[in-house]
C-alpha cells in the first residue's frame, strides 16, 4: 500500500511535483491529537498523487471554503465554548502559502459549516443551534457578526432535544438554505445586501430525519439533502426556493444513525453520500438525467468514519477525509458506472475532517 505522509517540514515535496493537471486541496482537522491544522498541498488530478505545500496553526478547522477565485480561505474553529470563532487566511494559490488575516467570534459554540458568496460569510453552530451572519471586508477580511440566525427544535430523538444548524448555502439568487436539524426542515433566508431575513420554511424531510447537507444540481433544479439521524437521501425539485419532495432513498442500510457529506460528481450523473458509525462507506447513486431521481447502485467501504469528502474537478477521483484513520483515501471513479476503486495513495494526516479542491489559473 502507498501512502503519502504529510509532516510539518514545510515546503517537504512527498511524491515529486507534477506539471499539467496539478490542482490544490485544502484539508481541515480537529486539533487534539497533534494536528497543526489547516493544510495546503498539491494534488495532480491524473495520477491522484499528493504533496505538501504549507500549513497553519489554526484550532480544530473542521470546515472551510475557499473565496471564489480562491485568495481567501474561511475556516471555522469548532470550539465548544465563547471561543467558537470564523478564521479570514490569505491564500496563494500558486505557492499554497497560507497567512491568518482576522478572527471574528461567531456567538455559536460549535460552529460545524462556512459558506461564502464574496460579500457575506456565513457559519452553521451546531451546539450554538445558529447561523452567523459576517460581513467580508476590503482585502478579505472578516467583519463582525451582523446577524444570528436561530433554528428549532421539535424532533424527539435524543441528539434533537436542542436546536442545531448544520449547513448554510447560498443559491444563485443570493438566498440562503440552511438545515434544520432538530426540526426535520430546511429553512430558507432572504438576503438584502448585508441584511439577512428569515423567509420560512422551504421544505420537510421525515421525522426524526436530521438534515445535515444540502448538494444542489447546476441548474439547481433539484436539491439533494443527507439526512444524519436517519441515514437517508431526500430529492426535491426546488419552486423557485420552495422545495417538493420526490424521493426519499436509504443511504446507510444498516441504521448507523451517521449520514454526513453528500456531493454530486461534476457532470451530474452520479452522487455520493457518506456514512458513519456502522459499515463506514460511501453509497453511489445513478441520477436519472430527465427527473433527478436516484438510483443505488453501489457502496464502498472506507476507513474510519468518513466525515467529509469531495471529488476532482475532473472527476477522476474522490477523497474521502476518514477522522479516525488519520488519512485521505484517494478513489479513482469509474465514469461509466460510477464505481470506486482504491488506489491506496493515502494522505497520511491527523483527523482530517474536511477535503476542498481549487483549479488552479
Amino acid at each position: 500500500m502507498k501512502r503519502i505522509t504529510l509532516t510539518l517540514l514545510l515546503g517537504l515535496t512527498v511524491m515529486g511535483s507534477w506539471a499539467g493537471d496539478e490542482i490544490r486541496l485544502l484539508v481541515g482537522t480537529y486539533t487534539d491529537s497533534g494536528s497543526h491544522g489547516i493544510y495546503s498541498l498539491s494534488f495532480n488530478q491524473e495520477n491522484g498523487r499528493a504533496s505538501l505545500l504549507d500549513s497553519l496553526e489554526v484550532k480544530n478547522p473542521s470546515y472551510l471554503n475557499l473565496s471564489q477565485g480562491g485568495r481567501y480561505i474561511y475556516a471555522v474553529s469548532e470550539n465548544s465554548d465563547a471561543t467558537a470563532a470564523l478564521n479570514a487566511i490569505r491564500f496563494k494559490p500558486k505557492t499554497g502559502k497560507m497567512k491568518l488575516l482576522n478572527t471574528v467570534l461567531t456567538h455559536g459554540e460549535d460552529p460545524c459549516y462556512v459558506e461564502t458568496n464574496g460579500e457575506l460569510a456565513l457559519t452553521a453552530n451546531y451546539t450554538g443551534g445558529s447561523m452567523t451572519v459576517f460581513p467580508i471586508l476590503k482585502g478579505g477580511r472578516l467583519g463582525k457578526a451582523t446577524a444570528v440566525c436561530r433554528g428549532h427544535q421539535s424532533g424527539e430523538r435524543p441528539q434533537q432535544s436542542s436546536a442545531h444548524i448544520h449547513m448554510a448555502r447560498f443559491l444563485s439568487d443570493g438566498r440562503i438554505l440552511a438545515t434544520d436539524f432538530s426540526a426535520d426542515q430546511v429553512l430558507r433566508f432572504g438576503v438584502n445586501g448585508s441584511e439577512v431575513s428569515y423567509e420560512g420554511v422551504a421544505g420537510k424531510v421525515e421525522k426524526n430525519s436530521g438534515p445535515r447537507h444540502i448538494e444542489l444540481s447546476k441548474d439547481e433544479k433539484r436539491v439533494y439533502v443527507m439526512s444524519e439521524l436517519a441515514g437517508t437521501v431526500t430529492v426535491f425539485a426546488n419552486e423557485h426556493g420552495t422545495l417538493k419532495h420526490l424521493q426519499t432513498v436509504a443511504s446507510d442500510s444498516v441504521n448507523g444513525g451517521g449520514g454526513a457529506d453528500i456531493h454530486l460528481s461534476p457532470d451530474g450523473r452520479f452522487l455520493y453520500s457518506s456514512n458513519r458509525l456502522k459499515a463506514d462507506g460511501i453509497s453511489i447513486f445513478k441520477v436519472n438525467p430527465v427527473n433527478g431521481l436516484l438510483t443505488k447502485v453501489g457502496y464502498q467501504l472506507t476507513g474510519i468514519h468518513p466525515r467529509n469528502f469531495c471529488i476532482t474537478p475532473n472527476g477522476k477521483y474522490l477523497l474521502c477525509a476518514c477522522r479516525d484513520s488519520n488519512l485521505i483515501q484517494v478513489y479513482r471513479i469509474d465514469s461509466e458506472t460510477g464505481m470506486l476503486t482504491n488506489t491506496h495513495q493515502d494522505i497520511v494526516l491527523k483527523k482530517p475532517v474536511c477535503v476542498k479542491t481549487l483549479l488552479l489559473p
